[in-house]
């Protein structure tokens, strides 16, 4: 589990499917209310508290987004709420309202990760290179280097053993492509991994 802070009143969490799993939870539990999943959640509230210093009181706004092969990011915004209406409740009944969460769930198939340096990005294409041979395109977005790469474009069966490459080398976002053409900047339309290996040799 890896908390990210992106705002005062908005965090980021992403779970990889390990997560899940040690809590016996399946990806398509996560926006039904059963204990379980209300459990995951505390503890994430917990964690994002002792991690970020992120107050989970006051209503939520959780929009969870499946990722192929790689987890779910989950994005929780804190709403407003008066303080002085909970002064005569018990800490059971604030906890009741606290956890009142507007839950949406997005699910992507693309597979988008961003890497801080481009040396190291290089590095990533020739490794997979083997693995794809025309797909992906390259963007820079918030000073990062950001891969984009299409399930059609790719073999699924592959698809654990790209995530595990890109994994090692990059972080996981889940910035989407309207996004990156929106406030980005495309720097290879068609064919990243290649045009990556055929124009920088790897570091030795």
């Amino acid at each position: 589990m890896k908390i990210e802070r992106l705002s005062p009143d908005k965090i980021r969490i992403f779970l990889t499917f390990d997560d899940l799993s040690e809590r016996g939870i399946q990806k398509e539990d996560m926006w039904q209310e059963i204990p379980k999943v209300h459990e995951l959640f505390t503890d994430m509230m917990d964690q994002a508290y002792n991690e970020v210093g992120f107050d989970a009181t006051g209503p939520l706004a959780v929009e969870v987004f499946a990722l192929p092969a790689q987890g779910m990011v989950v994005i929780v915004t804190r709403g407003k709420y008066d303080h002085h209406q909970y002064t005569n409740h018990s800490e059971d009944e604030i906890l009741e309202d606290v956890y009142e969460m507007e839950v949406t769930l997005e699910e992507s198939d693309t597979i988008v990760y961003a890497f801080n340096d481009f040396e190291v990005l290089i590095e990533a294409a020739h490794v997979l290179r083997g693995n794809i041979t025309e797909a992906g395109k390259l963007y820079n977005y918030n000073g990062k280097w950001v891969l984009y790469l299409e399930p059609g474009d790719l073999d699924e069966d592959k698809h654990p053993s790209l995530i595990a490459v890109l994994a090692e080398f990059g972080e996981s976002i889940s910035t989407t492509e309207a996004v990156l053409e929106e406030y980005g900047k495309i720097i290879i339309p068609e064919d990243a991994v290649q045009v990556i290996c055929h124009h920088f040799a790897r570091q030795e």
